[in-house]
């Protein structure tokens, strides 16, 4: 009866995810007829769960669109992937599945770290794999907490206010970078994880635990102990920016703006 009770909360749990990432797809019109829809797969929850999401999409959207998946391993820094479970994943969703792997120079550029460069080049081969492929939209698995994370990092470390817009043109149109679980709080997808059983494939990185990123985590979590709904207060004031109320350069001259890192 537990199991039961279990799969049923599991199953509403999915269900309001999905119901989400379909709002989201429609107010940003980021999925229409006849697109081809390349997911970056990591193999972490977040984008095993936006690829299980638009595959269930895929069934019941009006119109038709090519969903495909694939994970760029970096070889050379220590990074481990279990490639056999990320293959099964995908074919039991019936989603065709790419493997690519590269490898990132780090010591390149001392001033950039390690996990900017890595994350760079995987986004870099990624671009390219829908070049050949020929898909015109890569979706990636980056959720609210995530669009804070990055808020913070550029402030904080690069003194731009900028994050992981919803979607972006790229490549003079060829191409469109989509976000669809943008809406979603980091924490209806562990919910969802848990209660399905979802396990994340093994993956590990001796550099995932020493990033910048990691320490805007922890300004999150100051954050919500101050006030309960601060992060996602967060969110909603890069939607809300009085710039007659900020300071500026000059008189009379809107602050200087920059595209934003993502380290």
């Amino acid at each position: 009866m537990a199991d039961q009770s279990r799969r049923a909360y599991s199953a509403k749990v999915f269900k309001k995810i999905t119901r989400k990432v379909g709002t989201t797809i429609r107010d940003h019109i980021m999925i229409g007829e006849g697109d081809h829809v390349l997911v970056g797969l990591s193999g972490g929850k977040d984008s095993l769960i936006l690829l299980e999401a638009l595959a269930e999409r895929k069934k019941a959207a009006p119109y038709p669109f090519n969903l495909s998946a694939a994970h760029v391993a970096a070889e050379g820094i220590g990074y481990h992937i279990d490639r056999a479970k990320l293959e099964s994943f995908c074919r039991n969703l019936d989603v065709p599945f790419h493997y690519q792997t590269i490898k990132p120079d780090l010591e390149k550029d001392p001033a950039k770290s390690a996990c900017f460069v890595c994350s760079w080049h995987r986004r870099k081969a990624l671009f390219a794999l829908t070049r050949e492929l020929g898909y015109n939209r890569l979706a990636l698995g980056h959720h609210r907490k995530d669009a804070v994370e990055t808020l913070l990092l550029n402030m904080v470390y690069h003194g731009s206010i900028s994050s992981l817009p919803y979607s972006l043109e790229m490549f003079g149109g060829r191409i469109r970078l989509i976000r669809p679980l943008m809406d979603l709080d980091e924490r209806l997808l562990e919910d969802y994880a848990a209660t399905a059983g979802l396990v994340q494939v093994e993956r590990s990185c001796p550099l995932e635990n020493h990033s910048k990123r990691k320490q805007m985590t922890g300004l999150i979590d100051e954050i919500e102990k101050i006030h309960g709904r601060g992060p996602y207060n967060v969110f909603r004031s890069m939607d809300k920016i009085c710039r007659e109320y900020l300071p500026r350069a000059k008189p009379g001259e809107l602050p200087r703006t920059k595209s934003g890192r993502d380290d």
